[in-house]
């Protein structure tokens, strides 16, 4: 029995899905992002063969994707994030056609066609307001854990319009809700909203009209669903483990490459 091991190397946290040759999911794991992707990705592996209840040693096949795939030394492969993002949300949801993939530095909104194939897909501008980096900085600002911003925004009463594409711009229309005396609440929700928005803006340039697989650590953000939820018009479709689909594509992947490279293998031998 084989065991593959999919590493997202992302800006904000390095994921990791381990599978064994029948597609079946054994393990998670999760790092921290630091400037040492090696080590941190050996780190994640760890933890994820503890909860699969193997040693590192047992793994026979690294699929790396993410920002810092190419920092990382252990890998059996390289694939692209995009790529990977599509493969593991139809792996999740195969029915579904358009998947939004919202992590710490970018966004990307993707149509996919049969397989779980990139037919089409659009990125956010390289300003921080277009990804879940905004969020860190809202919550920073108003000095509040960043994995609260999901459940606070669900109190709000009456969201406050963040209206700049701008990330610095944006904070001045935060600094100008506290003054004004608006709730934490209110503020952190119309940053959801303000967020979805510029995310239903890419969807519609890859041509929604269907069910959208949320993925990426923002989908852990409750409040943030319920804002795609309310902006999209469309279905919204939550995986068990948002912010480890990538991952699980990059494991997905790998484990076709594996199969593949031990049938020439045998073929060789014949």
């Amino acid at each position: 029995m084989a065991f593959i091991a999919g590493v997202d190397l992302g800006a904000g946290a390095v994921k990791v899905v381990i599978l064994d040759e029948s597609s079946r999911v054994l393990g998670y794991g999760q790092e921290r992002s630091r400037a040492d992707f090696d080590a941190v990705g050996r780190r994640a592996i760890a933890a994820a063969c503890e909860s699969a209840k193997l040693s590192t040693g047992d793994i026979d096949y690294v699929a790396a994707t993410g920002f810092g795939r190419y920092s990382f030394d252990d890998r059996s492969i390289q694939i692209t994030d995009l790529t990977c993002a599509a493969r593991g949300a139809y792996a999740v949801f195969p029915d579904a056609r358009f998947v939004l993939d919202m992590g710490s530095q970018s966004t990307r909104a993707i149509c996919l066609r049969d397989g779980g194939k990139v037919k089409s897909f659009r990125a956010n501008e390289k300003c921080a307001a277009g990804s879940g980096g905004f969020l860190e900085r809202v919550a920073r600002y108003l000095e509040i854990p960043l994995a609260e911003l999901g459940t606070i925004s669900l109190i709000a009463r009456d969201p406050q319009p963040i209206s700049s594409v701008c990330a610095v711009l944006a904070e001045s229309e935060i600094i100008n809700h506290v003054s004004e005396g608006r709730t934490v609440a209110d503020i952190v929700c119309g940053s959801h909203l303000s967020l979805a928005g510029r995310a239903l803006s890419q969807l519609k340039m890859v041509g929604l009209d269907g069910p959208v697989v949320f993925v990426g650590g923002v989908a852990l953000q409750e409040g943030m669903v319920r804002a795609c939820r309310e902006k999209f018009g469309q279905p919204v479709l939550l995986p068990d483990h948002p912010s480890h689909v990538v991952a699980h594509g990059a494991a997905l992947l790998g484990l076709q490459r594996y199969l593949k490279s031990k049938q020439g293998e045998l073929a060789t031998v014949a």
